[in-house]
Formats: structure tokens, C-alpha cells, sequence
């Protein structure tokens, strides 16, 4: 169980934060901007908590992606005003789940942000082992663990070591098609991980880095489960049972497979992945957090949510428009939404810490699901 803060305790280290809260009348305004008032407890369990989101893109906005580049690649262009928004979200370490088409951009990848966490040292900082994580909490910077949303750039089995060594700990083995390693969740003839992802999945276990089944198909997680001699993770993806249409989401069979693994599933909160009709709110999104706890037990679930600070919710309506109307009609798109109405901005682990507040989970089972889970996990992976 978590250790309980006095309330004295409590408002002084709340008087104390950088951002927030504003006391009002035993409840809580986190966000200086925002109305919301959130409960003692839930701002207790957030800073108690250690609170990871296991596929976060950063700057994720189509909007103002030159913007990202130019934080990566413009030493001082990320100010203190930048930092400070991200530390309001509550969050101590993301894996930025960014992709690569080759070995090539994967480097490029890995030196610009290398070169930007070597930059803001004060604020950020790379993600190497379980241990990371905690102290990113302890130092109160933002952890960024090396992940891609593919295994492209594993043109060979020694750029697993390779992408290692640069600091990469966790790789999905496919996107959303057929790859050297993998197929897909939208590949229309499922042939799961070939002989040459077998392989790859073995180097990624003796270097110590994390399988991830994010967009994999239903196959490809059967045979990675199989083949894994470590646990596997999904960082991002939901309940099949609750979706029966999104190829994204995975199986009972899949969930219990992981889960014997040792292995933890993120939730997204992608509006269209959470549910098949409007409207979609807070609480169908922990619908699947309940689904996979029941099925195979709390210390098994996670945040993977799928967005950055904000999402395209929040940038130029246009762009949001013509992202929706183009995507692969296999995602199923509905509404006029991309994040779930209420997580598309900072305040989105507040209002997930709220929602299960609201369903009955304890203190131990939030801080499982914030991030305890992905901390323990991770570390098993990891060897530290």
C-alpha cells in the first residue's frame, strides 16, 4: 500500500509545487488555466504515484511538428515555459514511440534526441533501466524511454545491439503491415513473425530489450508470446471484447498469453479504439481498464495512451479534419474526434487518476495502473 500523506504535509508540499494545486474547499485546481477542481485523493495518488505512459509522442500535434524539430535540433529552443507544461501533466517518464523506415533513420532518430536530453539535463532524462524511471520522480524531470513503433531499422541481428548501445529499449516488431520481423494488425494474410523476427525477438531478449506487441497481428502476438523468453509488453492498444471490430485491439487469448508472460497492456485513448459508436467518454475508456483486470488481474494493466501533451484535438481543426478523412478506413473512424473528450490535453493522467477514483479502484490497484506495473515490468525486462 502506498504510504498516506498528513494533511499538513499534504498543502505544504502543495504550496510548494511549481504548478499548482489552488486549494479550494478540499478540493484541488492543478492547472492555473483550467476551472477543474480535482479531489484530495486524486491529487495525493498523482503525487505519490509514479506515473509512466508507455506510448506518449512528445510534441505530438500534426501542427507543430517544425516545432518539435526545432526543440531537437535548436539548442535553448525548449524554454522553462516549454518544461513546465509537461511537468503539470504529472507524468515522470513516456516512451516517445517515434518510427523508423531503415537502420539509417533510426540513427538520425537516436542522435537528435540523445542530443537533446544532453541539452536540458536539468529537465530530462534518458530512461536506461526501471531504476531511471524512479529517479526522473525522485529529481523531478521527465523520463524519455527510446522506443519505435516498428523493427525496420533491424536490418540485421546486430543492430539490435546497435540500437541498444544508442539507448533504444523497447521496439514493437511491426507496424500496422508486413515487415522482415513481423505482420501487422491490418495485414490481410496473417502470417505472424517470420523466421528472421524469430531471431530478432531472441537478440532483443539476450541484449535486454522490451518486445512490443503495439500494432502487431493477432498472430504475430501468439508467436512472439511463444517464442519470448522474457516478458513481453503492449504498450498501446484495448479490449477486443469491448471493440469486436478494431484489428487493433487484442483477444482475451492474447491478454491471457501476455499476462503469463509476466507481460502489462496499455490502454489507448484513442476515441475510435475505445469504442465502436459515439459518444465515447472517460468511463468506456476504463471499461477496458476493467476488462483486463478481470480477466487476468490488476498488475497487468497500464497507460499507453497514444498521444503527446496534446493531441490533434487541440490544433488547427482543419488538420484534425483531413487526418480523419484519410486514415486507413480499417481503423473504423467516428465522430469528429481523435482522444477521448477530456484526456486530449496535460490534464489527461488528472482526469484518468479521477475516473478510476470515481469506479472503486484502491490506492494500491492507481498506482499499479499509473505506472507501478510498468516499473516492475520493465525492470524484469531490463534486468534493472
Amino acid at each position: 500500500m502506498m504510504k498516506s500523506l498528513s494533511r499538513r504535509t499534504f498543502l505544504r508540499a502543495a504550496a510548494g509545487a511549481a504548478v499548482g494545486p489552488f486549494v479550494l474547499r478540499g478540493r484541488y485546481r492543478v492547472f492555473a488555466a483550467s476551472e477543474t477542481e480535482y479531489p484530495e485523493r486524486v491529487v495525493r495518488l498523482m503525487r505519490e504515484s509514479v506515473v509512466v505512459d508507455m506510448l506518449n509522442q512528445f510534441l505530438y500535434r500534426f501542427d507543430q511538428k517544425d516545432l518539435k524539430e526545432k526543440w531537437l535540433m535548436e539548442p535553448g529552443a525548449f524554454t522553462e515555459k516549454d518544461w513546465l507544461r509537461f511537468k503539470s501533466a504529472g507524468v515522470h517518464a513516456i516512451n516517445f514511440g517515434d518510427g523508423a523506415s531503415n537502420r539509417a533513420d533510426a540513427d538520425l532518430l537516436f542522435a537528435k534526441w540523445n542530443t537533446f536530453l544532453a541539452n536540458y539535463p536539468q529537465w530530462l532524462l534518458r530512461v536506461n533501466s526501471s531504476a531511471d524511471i524512479r529517479r526522473a520522480r525522485a529529481e523531478g524531470k521527465l523520463g524519455i524511454i527510446f522506443g519505435l513503433q516498428t523493427s525496420d531499422q533491424f536490418e540485421t541481428l546486430d543492430d539490435v545491439n546497435r540500437c541498444y548501445g544508442f539507448g533504444q529499449r523497447v521496439s514493437q516488431l511491426s507496424y500496422n503491415f508486413r515487415t522482415r520481423v513481423a505482420d501487422g494488425a491490418f495485414e490481410p494474410f496473417d502470417a505472424g513473425v517470420s523466421e528472421y523476427g524469430g531471431t530478432v525477438i531472441e537478440r532483443m531478449n539476450t541484449v535486454k530489450m522490451a518486445v512490443d506487441l503495439g500494432h502487431a497481428s493477432d498472430k504475430t502476438k501468439l508467436d512472439a508470446l511463444a517464442i519470448s523468453k522474457a516478458p513481453v509488453i503492449l504498450s498501446h492498444g484495448n479490449c477486443r471484447a469491448l471493440i469486436p471490430n478494431s484489428l487493433r485491439a487484442s483477444t482475451d487469448e492474447a491478454i491471457r498469453k501476455l499476462a503469463a508472460s509476466g507481460g502489462v497492456m496499455g490502454i489507448t485513448d484513442i476515441a475510435f479504439m475505445v469504442k465502436g459508436t459515439e459518444p465515447v467518454k472517460i468511463d468506456d475508456v476504463v471499461d477496458h481498464y476493467d476488462h483486463v483486470r478481470d480477466l487476468v488481474g490488476i498488475e497487468h494493466v497500464g497507460v499507453g495512451s497514444d498521444a503527446g501533451i496534446e493531441s490533434n484535438d487541440l490544433g488547427a481543426p482543419g488538420v484534425l479534419k483531413d487526418f480523419l478523412a484519410k486514415a486507413d478506413k480499417r481503423y473504423h473512424i467516428h465522430g469528429s474526434s481523435e482522444i477521448v473528450e477530456g484526456m486530449q490535453g496535460p490534464s489527461r493522467m488528472w482526469e484518468l487518476c479521477a475516473a478510476l477514483v470515481r469506479r472503486g479502484y484502491t490506492d494500491e490497484q492507481i498506482g499499479l495502473v499509473l505506472g507501478g506495473n510498468w516499473v516492475r515490468v520493465l525492470g524484469q525486462i531490463w534486468g534493472s
